[in-house]
């Protein structure tokens, strides 16, 4: 059996005590890493409040089994619960190397019903909820120059394709990879690598899905040891967080089923060009059908779609 690929290193995991980042905290531990297990406890919502309750267990459990973790609930996207993260697993481990935001709620509604609460905490846990904790891991970071760090963050397709009942989770999961993508160019003069995981498991997010029939049950409580299990999404993210991910940083990586994929972020398919310093409008409305807009002789009315 190989060695342990995260031996040593110190990680925090938000949303630790989650359906996919359980999984994520125990295997990292499996693995040899320290795990903070971060956590508010909160239902897919983010309305319950704080409950250590499944914190606890995951920590139990990796002690358990043989491993090092420490418990932390609180809101990740308060600056003070950050900073004290970070400050914690320095304090007990005199370092960090490893940032996972697996955190996220849901608050679903279509566009024209979406109340200013249902947009704003989302966007706030998902984007202010990485952002936080990712300012005090860069100020580590940066101050030890050459220590090397890994960020990682979970996005989703609905952030390229977009959900029609999901307009702020959409918005958020998009937000996420620009920020990603920004770290990963600011802090890679310190080693500090970013990456983003989308993932594809059934937990208690997928659980309400639309087409979902909630009559059999939840498809997470059948989905262990099938292609839909969480756990099969954090191979992946034990790669980019070991020191053989070092020379991966700015991508987007999916982990659906038995399957990883490393998606083509968005670039420029074809161009135009107008010689005179202003585009004519009436030529633009001539040329546009029949370059830009025009793909295998079909105008691309329908938003991209990835492959399964």
């Amino acid at each position: 059996m190989a060695g342990k690929h995260l031996e040593g290193k110190v990680a925090i995991v938000t949303g630790g005590a989650g359906g996919m980042g359980s999984w994520i905290s125990k295997i990292f531990a499996e693995q040899g890493a320290k795990v903070m297990v971060a956590d508010t406890g909160a239902d897919v919502e983010g309305r319950m409040g704080v409950d250590p309750t499944r914190v606890n267990a995951v920590v139990d459990e990796i002690a358990k089994a043989g491993g090092e973790a420490v418990g932390a609930v609180g809101d990740v996207a308060e600056m003070e619960v950050a900073e004290g993260l970070v400050r914690t697993a320095l304090d007990r481990w005199g370092k960090l190397d490893i940032l996972v935001c697996a955190h996220g709620i849901l608050r679903e509604r279509m566009l024209f019903n979406m109340t200013e609460d249902e947009w704003d905490g989302v966007v706030r846990a998902h984007v202010k909820g990485c952002f936080a904790p990712t300012k005090f891991a860069s100020i580590w970071w940066r101050a030890q120059r050459d220590h090397g760090g890994r960020i990682i963050y979970f996005t989703s397709t609905a952030g390229i394709t977009g959900g029609a009942g999901q307009p702020n989770y959409s918005a958020a999961q998009q937000a996420k990879t620009g920020l990603m993508l920004s770290c990963a160019q600011a802090l890679a003069r310190y080693k500090v690598t970013a990456n983003c995981i989308s993932p594809g498991a059934s937990t208690r997010m997928t659980d309400r899905g639309r087409g979902v029939d909630a009559s059999v049950g939840a498809p997470s409580e059948s989905a262990a040891g099938t292609a839909r299990d969480p756990k099969n999404v954090v191979p992946a993210i034990v790669y980019l967080a070991s020191d053989a991910g070092a020379d991966v940083t700015g991508r987007v990586i999916g982990a659906t089923g038995h399957k990883i994929t490393i998606w083509r972020e968005p670039s420029w398919e074809r161009s135009i060009y107008s010689e005179s310093p202003y585009w004519d409008i009436d030529t633009l409305f001539e040329v546009m059908p029949e370059t830009l807009a025009v793909e295998d002789g079909a105008y691309l009315k329908q938003p991209p779609r990835l492959s399964p």
